[in-house]
């Protein structure tokens, strides 16, 4: 039964309350001095013929319904809070999640610039300019140990790749000695700065740890 057929019911109810309670008024009227005779118009009834149970027992069950709707109502209402409750709480872990996932292709992208590209190729040239030269650096090396290389290169040819040392003999940016070490890094170690970075990134690794170690070597120093 829907909220309005027993609210519809419950007025009903006491309305024929009141009807009847308005006759048996008349009724008590006559009864006071009133000569002409009183009847009950058509089927209505007296609230004295109306057994005094079946009263009780119609409030009763009147109550009892608008009860069980109003209850109907607190749970739909209940059941509609924690539905959105739910649906918040997985469209927030949604979010999180990608902006989880956001934050680690960025972290990686990150990184993988830091580690740079030891196998990175460039078009060969006649020659370089220090700019260009600097840019193979960065990439090949990384932007994490990109500033202790060029500290060390700085000091050692001053990003010169034709550089040689006229007393040792030492040869290119990183100053190899002899300089057909880089050879392990490619044949054209001679003319080609992305060769001799490639050889120095390594020996930088291997021997000291990192550019950076390197670097700190040579503070105290003055050569790697």
């Amino acid at each position: 039964m829907s909220r309005i057929s027993v609210r519809g019911f419950a007025v009903a109810s006491a309305t024929a309350v009141t009807t009847v309670g308005a006759v048996v008024g008349v009724a008590s009227g006559a009864d006071q001095g009133t000569s002409e005779p009183v009847e009950a118009a058509g089927t209505t009834t007296l609230l004295a013929d109306i057994p005094a149970g079946q009263q009780v027992q119609q409030a009763s069950l009147t109550d009892q319904v608008v009860a069980q709707s109003d209850a109907a109502d607190a749970t739909a209402r209940q059941a509609a809070e924690q539905g959105a409750r739910k649906q918040a709480a997985q469209d927030a872990a949604a979010k999180k999640k990608a902006a989880d996932e956001a934050a680690a292709k960025e972290r990686e992208k990150t990184l993988a610039a830091s580690r740079g590209d030891s196998r990175a190729t460039f078009p060969f040239k006649a020659s370089y300019t220090v700019a260009e030269v600097k840019a193979m650096a960065q990439q090949i090396v990384g932007s994490g140990q990109y500033a202790c290389f060029s500290n060390i290169v700085t000091r050692e040819s001053g990003w010169n790749y034709l550089a040689v040392n006229s007393s040792s003999g030492a040869y290119g940016l990183v100053q190899a000695l002899p300089g057909s070490k880089m050879s392990s890094a490619g044949s054209d170690w001679q003319s080609n700065p992305a060769t001799q970075i490639k050889w120095g990134l390594n020996y930088m690794n291997v021997r000291y740890g990192s550019p950076c170690d390197a670097w700190s070597y040579w503070q105290v120093h003055h050569s790697y």
